[in-house]
């Protein structure tokens, strides 16, 4: 059996001794095999090695041409060389640049001398402000003394699931949501509860008929910009909830980390005494670059701090310096103003090239729900997908119970140049509508 890595090997010498020249199309898979001599799978995983090492690119309905050598590869795409539409995450041109001359100033050796030493959960109290004002919204912002940190957002989830609930408890989530919490809820032998939700987010009544049906320990929310469906909770949604949660003495982690892209009030600003916030850098600038906010009702204060010291996730002194710095110079703020426009412009474009399918979510998020016709089921569509080179998620990612989960797949716009978006766009509504997932050529 012929080894594709030698053909695609073969290919990139031709490339580098300028055999094949920048511009140069490869014939189509079909018409590779068969000069090879090889199957046609093979002829697809060469094409796909090729892709991954950045020496060609594929151009749906023109085919597959050779790279000019200058050329970077994206570094936004998956390491098999898909379009990524899986990971929420921005990078914008001009971040490195930026942030190269914000830290300058960190590397300094008294700065460096003073992050070496290691923290509490609380840090100190400069740091605690600077945070509590920076992570505010919607005309809401944390006391600093409830404020606590961890090395990223999802360790502050991590460590308010500990501090609530033991083994064997039950935590009420959307039924769609983010699929780490499964993950830390089976390590920690937490029971997940689905909570049905509607255009606003969660149901009350939903909540409701899990309270009565057995005890819940707490609440997990998006309650802004939800992943994946991309709901917003209406003021009115919030309060009802609120109230569910002083009336039945319930504490809710509320996920906030998209909320950087909204104004939105949280959860917590009408529930101060029920609500965990948790909030992070990952999103607003990049997950390499990650803090993790948790602003704490302040009876559960000592409980948290202790949860995060034996879990590990306390924060280093040189992240949260550096984090520091982007906030109080305003370079963060500004990151992510640029951000909210760029989702919109994503978002934009999605609705555009996707007009007339069955798409959902808040416009101003980096992400959107594709709902797909009965001619798909969200697992096969997904495969297609990634036989034609884009990465995309199905909803058993975020089903709590997968038996129920809808037929629709979550689109993340964030990560690829709007170019590699565009052409992922335009593969995605031809799968959609021709219910087909043969290969692009």
């Amino acid at each position: 059996m012929t080894d594709y890595r030698s053909i695609s090997d073969g290919v990139a010498a031709d490339i580098a001794a300028g055999r094949l020249a920048p511009g140069t199309r490869l014939p189509p898979q079909r018409q590779f095999a068969h000069e090879r001599g090889i199957a046609v799978s093979t002829a697809s995983r060469v094409y796909a090695d090729l892709t991954r090492r950045g020496l060609v690119t594929g151009e749906v309905g023109r085919g597959t041409f050779i790279r000019d050598a200058a050329a970077a590869p994206d570094p936004t795409g998956s390491e098999e060389g898909l379009i990524n539409l899986e990971h929420v995450f921005s990078i914008l041109p001009h971040q490195a640049a930026d942030l190269a001359a914000s830290l300058s100033a960190v590397l300094d050796p008294n700065a460096l001398q003073a992050a070496f030493p290691p923290l509490r959960a609380t840090a100190t109290r400069r740091a605690r402000a600077s945070a509590a004002a920076f992570f505010g919204r919607g005309g809401w912002s944390a006391d600093p003394d409830s404020v606590l940190f961890t090395g990223a957002g999802r360790q502050g989830i991590a460590a308010a699931l500990s501090a609530l609930a033991r083994p064997g408890e039950r935590i009420g989530v959307e039924a769609l949501t983010y699929p780490v919490i499964k993950g830390m809820a089976g390590r920690l032998g937490l029971e997940l509860v689905p909570l049905a939700v509607d255009a606003e987010g969660v149901r009350p009544d939903a909540i409701a008929r899990a309270l009565a049906a057995a005890p819940l320990r707490g609440l997990y929310l998006q309650t802004v910009l939800q992943s994946p469906l991309g709901y917003t909770m209406s003021p009115r949604r919030r309060r009802a909830v609120a109230d569910l949660l002083v009336q039945h003495d319930l504490v809710c982690i509320e996920d906030a980390v998209y909320g950087f892209l909204c104004d939105e009030e949280p959860l917590a600003a009408l529930a101060p005494d029920r609500v965990i916030l948790v909030d992070s850098l990952s999103k607003r600038l990049a997950p390499g670059l990650s803090l993790g906010f948790v602003a704490a009702p302040p009876a559960l204060v000592e409980g948290l701090v202790r949860t995060i010291r034996n879990g590990a996730w306390t924060v280093g002194g040189l992240p949260l310096a550096i984090a520091l710095r982007v906030i109080d110079d305003g370079l963060a703020g500004r990151i992510g103003k640029a951000k909210r426009a760029d989702a919109v412009a994503r978002q934009d474009l999605a609705r555009e090239v996707l007009s007339g399918l069955d798409i959902q979510g808040d416009p101003r998020a980096y992400h959107l729900w594709l709902g797909l016709p009965a001619a798909w089921n969200a697992e096969r569509f997904a495969a297609a997908a990634a036989r034609n080179g884009v990465a995309v998620s199905p909803a058993s990612a975020f089903a709590i119970d997968e038996a129920a989960a809808p037929n629709g797949v979550r689109l993340a716009l964030a990560s690829p140049t709007m170019a590699r978006l565009t052409l992922a766009l335009q593969i995605l509504r031809r799968l959609a509508a021709d219910g087909e997932d043969s290969q692009v050529e």
